[in-house]
């Protein structure tokens, strides 16, 4: 009964709006009531591009998609002129099992294939950005390359049968790829017939689930939105008239996620550093190529937001690295991949979404950050927007606090959407570019439970767990029940060096932490008050690979030290090995500092470098 609750107590913190939604896709596709059944379509032929451009690109072209790409931004993988196995696992090899089944009759997870996204990742259409590239580039093998491996991709997905099909926002950026390929190659204006024809097979996909999208409140709704309003405004600009239909879908669905998931300070619904660049990089995308054909304006309360959200991740990210707290869930998900930069480097996307959404640079100086521009003929602005500074980020629960060079991240418990991991009160910490206090990530969507529960639950991030378990109870894979809510949060106070914050939380059950934050030259003090639990309380500290060594109440390593003190006992203090994963499917291992304690109390921690 108590987990009845919990779900239904789920139910009703998701919306019942977005609930209504869900379920009646979900019925309506389990009876064959919506539309998206009764989808028939032979697969299309090319030639798809012309590819006859071969100006000299404005920059360098990136190495991907040469010899090897990286899936994920991690794994080498190997090609060839021959086109890829569609339907098979890149690293493992195992195919999905009798592949022409419709696509609503294959599994979400499926033991005998593994992790679905690992089909699906080589059917993004990364490749045919970086082949568009080689074209520009002068490239004589790549327009054959281009077309053949497309021809090849619709011969084994024909349309709506095979895993390929099965998810509408893989299809959405499968039709986000299309058309910045087409920006890059010239051809927009007169697309082949066989892009045609592809563009509509993936609309008339798209458009029945948009509704189904919508309802998850994050990042499937702004891609199923772009994609219609990217591809119906095309279709529509080449004659095709019920194009026109969806392009106002799009639009409106565009307009209606950029409102309610971005909030008025700039974060985003996942509560993800990854998933908010995915978000703007699909609205930047939409932004270009509503430059490119010079379609009517977005309403300015959707650029407001736009501009918000660009500077809530800009405000996040490291300026020499491009890398960010590992916060939130993490996918391996990236779009428009125009630059031989890391995965983990922010800072293209960054540029490019403040070039067109607030016409200024982040970043000053020359660097790959502007390759997106240049190969998409944004004209470099002249203004460079304000330096980063201490903030919060009320709308999603984010206090960054910063001076010279350093930055502690704050993380608590403003849930408006559902939260993916139980990271209430973590602090994550840089000093010079490098992550010294660190969050755990996400490894696997298919996984092991006990991996699953690693990586969302409270183990892997900087906070105090009570009694063993998680801050929420899962009641799902994807769900936790009993979203926790902050309380007495203090404002950021600013004064003679310091930076201070502080915010608590008190749950359902009446466990208790508050915790302060103060960041100065060379120190990072928390202090943490503790009470509620029945057995015992383990503050982490999630510390940089390198050789520390623990000495009573310190640890420390190269010029740095972290020292705890409690007003009640501690009955435990070492070193054991944790994990984290800064790409998808990776894991690694690195210290963490464990302090145990029985009593209610306070705990002091400080973190001092030279």
């Amino acid at each position: 009964m108590t987990k009845l609750l919990l779900k239904a107590r789920a139910v009703l913190a998701l919306g019942l709006p977005s609930v209504v939604r869900a379920a009646s896709y979900r019925l309506g596709v389990k009876l064959a009531l919506n539309p998206v059944r009764r989808l028939e379509g032979a697969a299309p032929k090319g030639p798809f591009f012309q590819a006859k451009r071969g100006d000299s690109p404005p920059v360098s072209t990136t190495t991907q998609w040469v010899s090897f790409a990286l899936l994920f931004g991690r794994w080498n993988y190997r090609i060839s002129d021959l086109p890829p196995d569609w339907l098979g696992n890149p690293l493992t090899g195992k195919r999905v099992p009798d592949p022409t089944r419709n696509w609503w009759q294959i599994p979400d997870f499926d033991p005998a294939v593994g992790d679905i996204k690992l089909i699906w990742e080589l059917s993004r259409f990364d490749w045919v950005i970086a082949f568009a590239q080689q074209v520009r580039n002068g490239d004589p093998t790549a327009r054959a390359r281009l077309n053949h491996w497309l021809s090849d991709w619709c011969a084994n997905n024909p349309p709506y049968r095979g895993p390929n099909w099965k998810c509408g926002q893989e299809a959405s950026i499968r039709v986000m790829h299309l058309a910045m390929a087409a920006v890059i190659l010239g051809e927009v204006q007169m697309p082949l017939a066989g892009l045609k024809e592809l563009l509509l097979r993936h609309l008339h996909r798209i458009a029945p689930t948009i509704k189904y999208a919508v309802a998850q409140d994050n990042n499937h709704g702004t891609s199923e939105a772009a994609a219609l309003f990217i591809g119906g405004s095309w279709l529509e600009h080449v004659g095709v008239g019920r194009a026109a239909a969806w392009r106002k879908t799009g639009e409106k669905w565009l307009e209606d996620r950029a409102s309610k998931l971005i909030g008025v300070n700039g974060s985003f619904s996942q509560y993800s550093l990854n998933y908010h660049r995915v978000m703007l990089d699909t609205f930047s995308i939409a932004e270009v190529w509503r430059l490119h054909l010079r379609l009517p304006a977005f309403s300015q309360r959707l650029r407001d937001r736009l501009q918000l959200a660009t500077n809530w991740l800009y405000q996040m990210i490291d300026r020499d690295s491009g890398d960010g707290p590992n916060v939130g869930a993490n996918d391996g998900a990236r779009l428009l991949q125009l630059s031989d930069s890391d995965y983990r480097d922010f800072r293209p996307s960054v540029q490019l979404a403040m070039a067109i959404h607030m016409n200024r640079l982040a970043y000053g100086k020359d660097g790959h950050w502007n390759d997106a521009l240049h190969w998409l003929g944004i004209p470099l602005p002249s203004d460079l927007h304000p330096d980063q500074a201490s903030c919060i980020a009320d709308d999603g629960g984010f206090a960054i606090l910063r001076n010279k060079n350093a930055m502690a991240l704050l993380r608590y418990p403003r849930f408006r959407y559902r939260p993916s991991q139980a990271d209430a009160l973590h602090v994550d910490f840089w000093v010079a570019g490098e992550n010294r206090l660190r969050d755990g990530g996400t490894f696997s969507y298919n996984t092991e439970e006990s991996w699953l529960n690693y990586f969302s639950g409270t183990v892997s991030h900087n906070t105090v767990q009570f009694d063993g378990k998680n801050q929420m109870p899962k009641v799902s894979r994807f769900l936790f029940g009993d979203w926790l809510k902050a309380e007495r949060v203090e404002w950021l106070v600013e004064e003679e060096g310091r930076t201070s914050f502080a915010a608590a939380y008190r749950d359902r059950s009446g466990l208790s932490h508050s915790r302060k934050i103060q960041l100065e030259a060379r120190r990072l003090s928390i202090v943490d008050e503790i009470s509620g639990f029945k057995k015992t309380a383990v503050l982490r500290w999630r510390l940089s690979p390198g050789d520390w060594r623990l000495d009573a109440s310190r640890i420390y390593n190269d010029g740095h030290e972290l020292r705890v003190r409690a007003s009640m006992p501690i009955v435990r203090m070492e070193v054991v090995e944790g994990w984290e994963s800064r790409y998808y499917l990776e894991k690694t291992s690195l210290p963490v500092l464990e302090i145990e304690v029985r009593e209610p109390g306070t705990l002091i921690t400080e973190y001092k470098w030279e």
